[in-house]
């Protein structure tokens, strides 16, 4: 999720477990800073753009890892403040601000490598998309209605804002099965039961879910909203350059992106260049994660494998996307701006 749920979401953990025991203020301080030390691997240069997506939410986000911070970060909060007495309280409260970081990084599509050291497999939901306002403004409320009540007279809004973000995920996972459940059975109708399907939120909210199947010759992409009322989901084909595609195996760059993007990939040529987009995160014509990873001299020359750089998407959110967005959120049968 984007930093500032993150903040609010280590905030208002740290001030539910530590309630009574101390000043609401620092327990929303130490909380906010401990829910945003995992990303804090944002800042690391890993050598090049495809590294440091895939690097990205690995060690930093490891359970594991996180599990052994946290004494450390609460002995240091507990003696700032003169609470020796409270260690055990801040341990508990830093543990769980660190600790849900990486759960609540795992609800998006991403890709989270919550097994670090034991594994890098990245685990993703996808049924929240990377911001969600639902999902954060309440977390932001709680906590500054406990900051400003006096006497911790606002800790129980806090806690109820906190469940509430909680429903909140269980929501837009029965959401997803359930769009998941319409898409397979319309697809079944057209006699495809085997398909590799992406099913993910749209930008901001949980209604209107974008839906891709992998193909052998490329992909479809189509969107779906709850308030469709079971309309058949028109899907728009995109053709996937797969002789380019075996022509890049063992290229560094391609086979990160394959594996990180769990095959929801495509590569295409642009002039002399190879690039290589991720699907998860975007939709046509543009993706966030797209890169340049291979070049050749001419038209009958080799690839050889460079240095990945990042490809500028060719369409930026703009205000007929968003338009397009809110629109077919409520159901209306419009096709997205390509």
């Amino acid at each position: 999720m984007d930093s500032i749920s993150q903040l609010a979401l280590g905030a208002a953990v740290a001030v539910s477990v530590m309630g009574r025991r101390t000043a609401v203020w620092k327990a929303a301080l130490w909380g906010g800073v401990a829910g945003t030390i995992p990303d804090l691997d944002a800042l690391v240069d890993f050598g090049d753009a495809v590294l440091n997506m895939v690097l990205h939410r690995s060690h930093s986000h490891g359970l594991f890892w996180l599990t052994l911070g946290a004494p450390v970060l609460a002995w240091a909060v507990a003696r700032l403040h003169g609470e020796g007495g409270l260690f055990k309280r801040w341990w508990l409260a830093i543990w769980l601000a660190l600790f849900t970081h990486p759960l609540l990084d795992t609800v998006t599509v991403y890709g989270t490598q919550l097994l670090q050291p034991f594994s890098s497999y990245p685990f993703g939901i996808g049924s929240l998309f990377i911001i969600d306002p639902l999902y954060t403004v309440p977390l932001l409320i709680g906590v500054g209605v406990a900051l400003a009540r006096k006497a911790h007279a606002g800790l129980g809004f806090n806690h109820a804002m906190l469940g509430l973000s909680c429903v909140y995920i269980v929501w837009s996972m029965v959401a997803q099965l359930h769009v998941t459940q319409v898409v397979r059975q319309q697809l079944a109708q057209r006699g495809v039961t085997d398909a590799k399907l992406l099913i993910t939120p749209a930008p901001l909210n949980t209604l209107l879910w974008r839906v891709v199947r992998m193909k052998p010759d490329g992909y479809e992409e189509g969107f779906y909203s709850l308030l469709d009322g079971g309309r058949v989901i028109r899907f728009d084909a995109f053709a996937s350059d797969a002789a380019l595609d075996a022509q890049l195996k063992g290229i560094d760059g391609v086979e990160r992106v394959r594996a990180f993007s769990k095959g929801f990939y495509k590569v295409e040529q642009r002039g002399n260049q190879a690039v290589a987009a991720d699907l998860r995160m975007g939709q046509e014509p543009g993706y966030i994660f797209t890169f340049v990873v291979a070049e050749r001299s001419g038209p009958d020359a080799p690839w050889q494998a460079k240095v990945p750089t990042v490809q500028t998407g060719e369409r930026a959110a703009n205000a007929e996307a968003f338009a397009w967005l809110w629109a077919r959120m409520w159901g209306a049968d419009i096709r997205p701006p390509r």
